[in-house]
């Protein structure tokens, strides 16, 4: 294909874009973690077209993402050139100026940026990870679970089903109970065998519990312990590393909004391996400029949930780890999706055959969960 040829099909205005909200019940009852407890989960759905492509993009929020997403960015989208993404993405980011740039306002910015980057890659026929230039052709994953509302043989059941599965690190929800968080984390460790063991305290510990923890869980080793105070503690979190066991690794991230978040994480050094989320970060741009900002800075970086939507960007991507093989999440994205394959020896590969994020909604399997 023809320079020429090629710019003519990103030079195309995006002519329409639509969403949607669907909410899911969790399987089995509520769910909980050390912080908050759930019973649903809340997918909000993004489409915009352009030429003879249609690009498609979401987030896990709350139903209010969706009215930003009609009320306050349809206008800012609608009639922009299709290959414009930085542009747009910045058109959006002004936009939301006096509504706050953080939450809702970068999950609505995320989903649309994503449907965005879907569209580019469709309209010149390529699977998004080519066209962004691929590090990977398998993105490492590690199952997330075992939340604190299963008891001991569901949490040990689901644990070890991954590994048996051939996932080789997995994790575990912590903080709700302490006084019981060591002996689960114990069964844990002896359902999984040698498999990696990491643990979520969703920051729910003080800064001296968390410490304390944190030589506990070694005995079992844990060697990734996630949140272990909240997530915007950034002293707390660089204390808990700082006397935190050799072979853990502190992390933290999946609320960063904005470069500046991860920018403040690193000049803390609050953590040994940094989470993005592009649902919220910002979609692909953002995600993209923390995966700039980790390598600048020698830093790991590992995606927060929604792997298969992740998984293009995370071939892409130079400083990356693995990604979060979230339970509820990856549910959901092979309930809806077409394209969402399960992982096959602790990885996911994208099909190269497929354009875009490889993703298509079967829309009648979506439809019953519509709100």
């Amino acid at each position: 294909m023809s320079a020429a040829v090629t710019a003519s099909r990103l030079d195309v205005p995006v002519r329409s874009l639509t969403v949607r909200t669907f909410r899911v019940p969790t399987e089995g009852g509520s769910e909980s973690d050390g912080t908050i407890v759930w019973d649903a989960t809340t997918m909000v759905f993004v489409r915009v077209e352009a030429g003879d492509a249609y690009g498609i993009g979401y987030s896990y929020a709350d139903g209010a993402t969706a009215t930003l997403v009609r009320e306050t960015l349809h206008d800012v989208v609608v009639g922009s050139d299709a290959g414009d993404t930085t542009k747009t993405w910045m058109a959006m980011g002004a936009r939301v100026r006096n509504l706050g740039r953080d939450g809702i306002a970068s999950m609505a910015i995320s989903a649309v940026d994503i449907a965005l980057w879907d569209l580019r890659a469709k309209l010149l026929g390529a699977p998004l990870c080519g066209l962004l230039g691929m590090a990977r052709r398998e993105v490492p994953v590690y199952g997330s679970g075992g939340f604190t509302s299963y008891d001991v043989p569901k949490l040990r059941e689901q644990l070890g089903g991954w590994v048996r599965d051939g996932i080789p690190r997995v994790k575990m929800k912590v903080g709700r109970d302490p006084d019981a968080d060591a002996a689960r984390v114990r069964a844990a460790r002896d359902a999984i065998g040698d498999a990696e063991l990491y643990v979520d305290a969703n920051g729910a510990y003080a800064r001296k519990q968390a410490a304390a923890f944190a030589l506990e869980f070694a005995e079992s080793a844990v060697s990734w312990f996630e949140e272990p105070v909240y997530h915007q503690d950034f002293p707390g979190l660089a204390e808990v590393r700082a006397g935190s066991p050799v072979g853990m690794e502190i992390a933290s991230g999946e609320y960063g909004y904005g470069l500046d978040h991860f920018a403040r994480m690193l000049e803390c050094g609050a953590v040994d391996v940094l989470q993005a989320d592009a649902t919220r970060c910002g979609g692909f741009t953002g995600l993209l400029a923390v995966d700039g900002l980790c390598r600048t800075n020698g830093m790991p970086l590992s995606t927060h949930c929604a792997p298969h939507l992740h998984l293009h960007a995370g071939a892409a991507m130079a400083s990356l780890r693995h990604m979060e093989y979230f339970f509820d999440h990856a549910r959901i994205e092979r309930m809806f999706f077409e394209g969402a394959e399960a992982p096959r020896n602790g990885a996911l590969s994208p099909d190269l055959t497929r354009p875009g994020i490889g993703l298509e909604l079967r829309e009648q399997d979506a439809e019953r969960y519509a709100c």
